[in-house]
């Protein structure tokens, strides 16, 4: 797909269900999980808010084993997750168990985001002045698009900017104020952290070479 060019947009994944005796049913997995045991109360943290039931747990040499009874729709982004919360040293295994009844979904939380209204580059005064209001996801210099998301928001709500407004030019200008602008690496996040970010309202704008995150309406007023 790469060496043709292709390019396509994904939704947020959805779990697909089935009718089964008139009423709708959604897969179920079997979650194994193996991890050292400083780590058994981030585990346990994560698994409740994702309406897991335990069904066991044992120690091992090397930690602690938990096994989980989960939906499949609040297993999705669940992997990458645990392995950032514990530095890469979980072990992960799931496999389909069976289908039952819809059950209550994950308590999802997330903060709004920062969104571009105009096209074009994006430059370093205007992201010192986005940075601010949360974290940025791309660099100086990257071409961005009306309804591109460009960040994360440090509130609730949305927030749509320019992120490709320059410093106006005068002819009083305070010594070095040139060269005061700081600005925080971007967040940059792989496809599987891409598509667990994704609200109801995104796309995830997959091409060859970037990954970039969009309003699926384009314009504020839709």
């Amino acid at each position: 797909m790469r060496r043709e060019g292709y390019e396509f947009s994904v939704s947020r994944p959805k779990v697909i269900l089935k009718k089964i005796n008139d009423l709708w049913q959604e897969p179920w997995e079997w979650l194994t999980i193996e991890v050292p045991e400083h780590f058994t109360g981030i585990i346990l943290s994560l698994l409740d808010k994702r309406r897991a039931e335990m069904i066991n747990m044992e120690n091992l040499k090397i930690g602690v084993r938990m096994e989980y009874k989960i939906s499949t729709g609040n297993l999705i982004g669940l992997r990458s997750e645990i392995l950032t919360k514990t530095s890469g040293s979980a072990l992960i295994h799931s496999r389909f168990l069976e289908y039952q009844e819809k059950g209550e979904g994950m308590m999802r939380q997330r903060n709004g985001v920062l969104v571009s209204v105009e096209a074009g580059q994006a430059l370093s005064y205007s992201l010192e002045k986005a940075q601010h209001r949360g974290d940025i996801f791309i660099e100086p210099g990257e071409e961005v698009y009306p309804g591109m998301i460009v960040g994360q928001a440090k509130k609730q709500s949305d927030i749509w900017m320019n992120v490709c407004k320059g410093k106006k030019l005068t002819n009083m200008r305070a010594a070095a104020s040139d060269f005061t602008l700081k600005l925080n690496a971007p967040v940059k996040m792989s496809l599987e952290q891409c598509l667990n970010f994704l609200d109801s309202d995104e796309f995830l704008e997959v091409t060859p070479k970037h990954l970039r995150l969009r309003k699926i309406f384009l314009k504020p007023e839709k």
